[in-house]
């Protein structure tokens, strides 16, 4: 009888060889590509902007050199141009003082800018949105003004209503101008303004 070991170890050899082939098959596969690709993000839209609102919550450009990059002293033409917005208003024939206000103010006496001989020479504020240089807002009690500003303000009587006040302070080495309050006889703070002399001491504004 011939022997059977050489044919069993081909046989062996053989299965071998399909185990090790095996995983060469499997590694020939092609990688999914759909979890490498990136994926492109939609930008999210853009807001429009309108400029014709009022902004929201407290505002705080006021200073004693100006309201925001408006300078006191400036021209007409450079306020304007600082605003960088369109302004209501314009002079009354034979007249040299006149105010200009944003569009989203409904009357001038919330808040405009006076302007006189052909310059920024005041602005006024009556509603509480603005924040007056040193922390003073429409709405406060005089007790608080005085909390703020300390001995710095001067008291004098209101003109018209009585039992009102004025409560001024100057800017000292800042600038020439000078910070003015009116208060009503319960002691509230009705209105304010920031301007150059003798302009800031118009009761009447430009009347």
């Amino acid at each position: 009888m011939k022997s059977m070991l050489p044919i069993v170890m081909v046989a062996a050899l053989l299965s071998a060889c399909q185990r090790e082939e095996a995983p060469a098959a499997a590694d020939a596969e092609p990688l999914s590509t759909a979890a490498s690709t990136p994926v492109a993000e939609t930008p999210a839209p853009v807001p429009a902007v309108d400029d014709t609102a009022a902004p929201a919550g407290p505002v705080s450009q006021a200073s004693f050199l100006g309201y925001g990059d408006m300078k006191l002293g400036s021209t007409v033409e450079e306020a304007r141009a600082a605003w960088g917005g369109e302004l209501n208003g314009a002079p009354m024939e034979g007249t040299s003082c006149h105010y200009l206000w944003p569009k989203w103010i409904s009357r001038p006496a919330d808040f405009a800018f006076m302007m006189e001989e052909g310059k920024f020479v005041r602005y006024d504020v009556g509603i509480d949105k603005e924040t007056a240089p040193g922390g003073g807002k429409v709405g406060m009690s005089v007790d608080e003004l005085q909390k703020l500003y300390g001995g710095a303000l001067k008291a004098t009587p209101h003109k018209y209503v009585q039992g009102g006040q004025y409560l001024s302070i100057e800017a000292g080495d800042v600038a020439p101008t000078k910070l003015i309050f009116e208060a009503d006889a319960a002691g509230k703070v009705t209105s304010w303004r920031v301007g150059l002399a003798p302009q800031v001491e118009y009761v009447e504004g430009c009347s």
